[in-house]
């Protein structure tokens, strides 16, 4: 952990404090601000983001079946041959004979025709760029999932604490009230334990209180990289909202990015059976070499010979042991599995709605129930505070209503956040949880840049389109072509800030 993200982190445990203060920047912080900061700045986002630009490397890689290789190669040579005495003295030889040679070669070859072999790698690596894709739209819905959470966690923590607050000073009024009461003889010393003991539980509430804000700072400084400040309420996500959940399922099984990306892995998977099946095929090659050789010392360039080759070189497999109908098999049976898995996706991705849709609807029906139970428990509480000054009420009717009213108050503050939180879940489903939607002002990251500009690089030559054409429909069986999937259009107008409401006139 670097010593800036451990300091954010150590800041946002002891940045709550005692009365629960929190330190904030100049002006007030949306959830746009920090979508836009995760967007730019996350580094599960960025490193997603570097796995892709790999993935789009193995498009050139595949590729280069269809390109000439060029090689050179040198070689130099030095022998010594050493004849025994006796042997010397008997045939007359020479003790020591010495040579050398130098050799110096160019080597070309070019694929005319794979059989579709190549053809078959392009498409299937086309298919996992496009699978690749889908996962980048994954990650990045995820990591704009945990700003959201954490962005809401911390706006309810903090609603929270205030609350704990304000319901420590309540209860410490009512002690010092207790304890007039009690000098005066109006009440007993059990009302004055009674107010003794709520608040100790409410400073021992409060400082819990604290403890979880800390909790949800680290984690938004986690997700966003820095750390929270005066946040604004969150900005409504109507706008990307189906009106019913049938909708949202039809959204979710066109644009879904983990039910897309299986589809594309069925895709790569079914390339791949294709060239398997094309391991069977011939192959046909140009070669050509041009070789150098004579003495290396001392060098006379009229010495060196010179040798030209040009072939053509066809090959067939025969046999091999069963080695590609195995392989066949192989591959076909991985792409059965991708299809199937294709259906258990989407019945995933169904379940994510429904779940995700029901508990937005449940989470609605609080908020309604909990800003009731609000109102009802605050005039409870102030109607049982006047029917004590009167003595219709005890000590223990005032403390068991104030702490009505501030569950109440925790409950709609809870409410409120788990709404917002499920909006976001069933928007992840269905594949709209995404920058361009959200903070469409702010740049975005084009993933399909860094493959155009991979379409043609170094090692291209203009004879690699023909060659790839010929290689893809002179195959048997034919190669299937990658189809890449429609993306929705991004939808107006990103998130907005609540609207500043109007203060009411003052009266002359």
């Amino acid at each position: 952990m670097s010593k800036s993200l451990r300091g954010r982190l150590v800041a946002a445990i002891f940045s709550v404090g005692a009365a629960g203060a929190i330190a904030a920047p100049a002006a007030a912080e949306t959830l746009a601000d920090a979508i836009a900061m995760a967007y730019e700045s996350n580094p599960t986002l960025q490193a997603q983001r570097a796995t892709q630009r790999a993935l789009d490397e193995t498009f050139v890689q595949a590729r280069s079946g269809w390109r000439p290789t060029l090689s050179l190669s040198g070689q130099a040579t030095y022998t010594e041959s050493r004849t025994p005495a006796e042997a010397l003295s008997r045939l007359g030889q020479r003790t020591i004979e010495e040579g050398n040679s130098a050799t110096a070669g160019l080597s070309f070859s070019q694929p005319i025709w794979t059989g579709g072999r190549v053809a078959a790698a392009v498409s299937a690596a086309q298919s996992d760029i496009m699978q690749g894709r889908e996962n980048l739209r994954r990650i990045e819905s995820q990591v704009i999932g945990q700003v959201v959470q954490a962005y809401a966690d911390v706006r309810r923590d903090q609603e929270a604490l205030r609350i704990r607050q304000e319901n420590v000073a309540v209860l410490q009024r009512q002690l010092e009230e207790s304890n007039a009461r009690f000098e005066v003889g109006e009440i007993t010393r059990t009302d004055v334990a009674q107010s003794q003991a709520r608040l100790a539980a409410a400073q021992s509430q409060l400082q819990v209180a604290e403890a979880q804000l800390g909790n949800s700072r680290s984690n938004y400084a986690a997700a966003v990289g820095r750390n929270p400040g005066t946040l604004e309420p969150e900005p409504s996500l109507a706008f990307l909202l189906p009106p019913t959940v049938d909708e949202a399922f039809t959204v979710a099984d066109s644009f879904n990015p983990q039910l897309r990306a299986q589809q594309f892995a069925e895709q790569a998977s079914r390339a791949r059976v294709a060239g398997a099946r094309a391991e069977r095929m011939p192959t046909v090659s140009v070669n050509s070499g041009l070789v150098f050789g004579g003495p290396a010392e001392p060098f006379d360039r009229d010495l060196y010979a010179r040798e030209f080759t040009a072939r053509a070189t066809v090959t067939v497999p025969l046999f091999n042991g069963g080695l590609t109908t195995s392989r066949i098999r192989q591959s076909i049976e991985r792409n059965n599995a991708d299809r199937i898995n294709i259906e258990t996706q989407r019945r995933t991705v169904l379940q994510q709605v429904t779940q995700s849709w029901n508990q937005l609807i449940a989470a609605r029906a609080n908020i309604g129930s909990t800003a009731e139970q609000v109102r009802a428990a605050r005039i409870a509480a102030e109607g049982t505070r006047q029917e004590q000054q009167v003595g219709l009420r005890t000590t223990l009717d005032v403390l068991n209503a104030e702490q009505e009213l501030r569950n109440a108050e925790l409950s709609q503050v809870s409410a409120r956040r788990d709404e917002y939180v499920a909006a976001a879940s069933v928007l992840s489903a269905m594949g709209r949880l995404e920058a361009r939607n959200l903070i469409p002002t702010e740049p975005q990251y084009d993933a399909k840049a860094n493959f155009r500009k991979l379409r043609i690089t170094w090692g291209w030559v203009p004879w690699e389109e023909p060659i790839a054409i010929i290689d893809r429909t002179v195959a048997v069986p034919p190669i299937p072509q990658p189809k890449d999937k429609p993306v929705e259009a991004p939808i107006a107008p990103g998130l907005q800030p609540p609207p500043v409401k109007a203060a009411a006139p003052q009266p002359r």
